[in-house]
């Protein structure tokens, strides 16, 4: 039996990661075996998202206690929850990536800097893309401008040692 003090103790602790994650992500994931929840958590693991099987009733008291309002209606029937602390989008591509690899997880909701989210919204973050996407892109944008400057100048020079050239043959032609 789980005394007083245990259940105070995972409480608090819940309450903790509530408040440090920049994004939680809901699931409903009744059925699966416990070869897929172990992959599910080796996955998590690997792109740096913490997954809980949580108490529904502990989970809503912990989200209150960290000021979080409106995630109560999502705690029912079996749920785990996905933490992202470094990357807010992580949570929805994990739960994302496994429902399409193994079996499909439904999303109940999230919750993603102070709102809270349907399922509906976390789906739509899964299929962003990724923070190395993002920066790639980002750093491709910024390098293009200067990519094109860089061929308008090496066009410039070498029109200049063309025709550099053309008066160089023509003087010793003439001379």
């Amino acid at each position: 039996m789980v005394t007083r003090r245990e259940k105070e103790r995972s409480l608090t602790e819940l309450e903790d990661k509530f408040r440090r994650a920049q994004a939680a992500v809901l699931a409903d994931y009744m059925g699966l075996t416990v070869a897929e929840i172990s992959y599910l958590r080796k996955i998590a693991r690997e792109a740096g998202v913490e997954l809980e099987v949580v108490k529904n009733t502990l989970a809503a008291l912990a989200t209150r206690r960290a000021g979080i309002e409106g995630l109560d209606g999502l705690f029912s029937g079996p749920t785990a929850v996905a933490f992202g602390y470094d990357d807010p989008i992580s949570p929805a591509k994990v739960i994302d990536r496994f429902s399409r690899e193994k079996r499909e997880v439904p999303f109940k909701g999230g919750y993603l800097a102070g709102k809270v989210l349907g399922p509906g919204e976390v789906k739509n973050l899964a299929v962003l893309p990724g923070r190395q996407e993002l920066l790639g892109t980002v750093v491709s944008t910024l390098q293009a401008p200067i990519a094109g400057f860089q061929r308008v100048l090496a066009g410039n020079l070498r029109g200049l040692v063309v025709a550099l050239g053309r008066i160089a043959e023509k003087r010793a032609a003439a001379g």
